[in-house]
């Protein structure tokens, strides 16, 4: 049995979605292994913790080998890997409520922009005004009308991102509403809706799941520097931005109090932005 092809065309190669191609690449793939090993370090947490994070022992400031205490103890005795690792999974916690949050919220307002001109105006002025803020004067305000816990850093995440969000998505909007396909769409009598959820979104969301990734980052920073500041999560519930804060005093003396949470905050930030630059370069394309 014989195949006959159409002459001239050749067999045409499926394109894979630019997300899995983005993430099957060396970057994507490095990225991915390097979140993946910080997030399952934090979900494992009470199994590979030997200790609960706030329980104190005799031993202050013990170095990394310690028996029962592989990256050592703090200050007050506690063991400095549960502490690590209960404070991956605390910030895990809130980056993965508060940056969600604020993307919904800026899309929301988005969308309010798109639909009336008087609506556009108060949204943009309402993005202005959170951004007319500094991220730690913003931080501070919070934090003096709720008091220092994981709820005013979920709120002050996603505050900080409601602009990024809501301009990149109007952006979007904007330019994809000028395009051929949108006026083919509105002269064959699709309706106005029916043109932004089945035609413009879907082209117009590609930059906000690198932007996602991105502010994934910025979270990160974010929680870090309230809880270094004191205004973050309340004490003794441990955090890499307040394990950090309490090494400070003690760099000298025991250097490996610090290293813990440096060398992780790092790990993830490199993993979520190889993940993010893999995901815009080949949505670029």
């Amino acid at each position: 049995m014989t195949t006959t092809l159409t002459k001239g065309a050749p067999p045409r190669a499926r394109r894979r979605h630019p997300y899995r191609a983005a993430l099957a690449t060396a970057r994507g793939r490095t990225g991915l292994a390097l979140v993946g090993l910080v997030v399952l370090a934090g979900l494992l947490a009470p199994l590979l913790a030997g200790h609960g994070p706030t329980d104190q022992s005799g031993l202050a400031l013990a170095p990394p080998g310690t028996p029962g205490h592989p990256l050592g103890t703090d200050d007050l005795g506690r063991d400095l890997l549960a502490r690590l690792l209960h404070g991956i999974r605390a910030d895990l916690g809130i980056i993965v409520v508060a940056v969600p949050l604020g993307a919904v919220l800026g899309c929301l307002l988005a969308l309010a922009a798109a639909a009336h001109p008087i609506a556009d105006t108060v949204v943009q002025r309402t993005f202005d005004l959170i951004l007319a803020f500094p991220g730690l004067i913003l931080a501070l305000a919070v934090t003096a009308v709720l008091g220092p816990g994981r709820l005013p850093v979920i709120l002050v995440v996603a505050l900080a991102e409601i602009p990024v969000f809501g301009r990149l998505l109007r952006t979007g909007i904007l330019v994809q509403r000028g395009r051929e396909y949108v006026t083919a769409a509105r002269v064959g009598g699709t309706s106005g809706g029916r043109i932004l959820t089945r035609h413009i979104l879907p082209n117009a969301a590609d930059p906000l799941v690198v932007q996602i990734a991105v502010s994934l980052t910025v979270a990160v920073f974010i929680e870090g520097a309230m809880s270094f500041l004191g205004v973050g999560v309340r004490p003794p519930e441990p955090t890499l931005g307040a394990v950090l804060s309490q090494s400070m005093p003690y760099l000298a003396q025991a250097p490996h109090f610090a290293a813990g949470p440096l060398v992780t905050v790092t790990v993830l930030v490199l993993g979520i932005s190889l993940t993010a630059e893999a995901l815009n370069r080949e949505i670029r394309r």
